[in-house]
């Protein structure tokens, strides 16, 4: 976002995934109320701050693949209309989506079911003279490792509360009923996302100045108690 705001780099889009397995909060919510650090630590599971909302999210480094899309303000995918904006980027999901054979749909204000049942969790920030969306795509639902490392008491943990999730929540394979890789998703994904947002994807990598940058920002900020323990 530094650089594009500087003009030094174009729209980005970036699939990837979280190594080591990690919990990112919501940049309002308070770390300690959220996450089970005494159960990170020992299940070598990492938990960071984002600079969006929401809630605190389980990003499974074998269950999911996270996106983010970067654009400067004014270009036509970051219309003005927070809902429209949701709306059309989460468009590139549920055409990769589709091209697996998957009848999904977004549901406002920025989510994605299958079925009525969540499969993608978005969320967004403009600041930086840009707009960023990031969100995630389940490929496969680990929910009690989820609810071990969300600070979910152990005694209200049953098997109704497990059942009450699976009918809320699927994922890739469930919802096709077969195994699918993380590369078959990663491909579906990146060709819905040039589908969809009429755009030429190539190849990019991080430039020198931004790798600077984000060695400080980690050693500055996102490792920092002062930023993930905040509130």
């Amino acid at each position: 976002m530094l650089a594009m705001q500087r003009g030094e780099v174009p729209p980005t889009l970036r699939l990837y995934r979280w190594r080591p397995s990690a919990v990112s909060i919501g940049t309002f919510q308070g770390l300690s109320e959220e996450v089970d650090h005494e159960y990170c630590r020992r299940n070598n599971i990492d938990y960071v701050r984002r600079l969006t909302g929401g809630g605190a999210v389980y990003h499974d480094f074998n269950g999911e693949i996270t996106y983010s899309i970067i654009v400067p303000r004014g270009h036509r995918l970051a219309p003005d209309n927070i809902l429209r904006s949701y709306e059309l980027v989460c468009s590139g999901i549920v055409e990769g989506l589709a091209l697996l054979g998957l009848r999904a749909e977004f549901r406002p204000i920025n989510d994605i079911v299958i079925n009525g049942r969540k499969v993608s969790g978005n969320a967004q920030t403009r600041r930086y003279s840009c707009l960023l969306q990031h969100g995630t795509v389940l490929l496969d639902l680990d929910i009690e490792t989820m609810f071990s490392v969300l600070k979910v008491p152990a005694e209200k943990v049953s098997d109704k509360m497990v059942s009450e999730v699976r009918q809320r929540v699927t994922s890739v394979r469930d919802a096709l009923g077969r195994e699918v890789s993380m590369t078959e998703l990663r491909d579906a994904l990146a060709e819905g996302f040039s589908s969809a947002l009429s755009i030429e994807l190539g190849p990019g990598a991080l430039t020198a100045e931004e790798r600077e940058s984000m060695q400080q920002l980690v050693r500055e900020k996102y490792s920092t108690d002062e930023w993930n323990a905040r509130r």
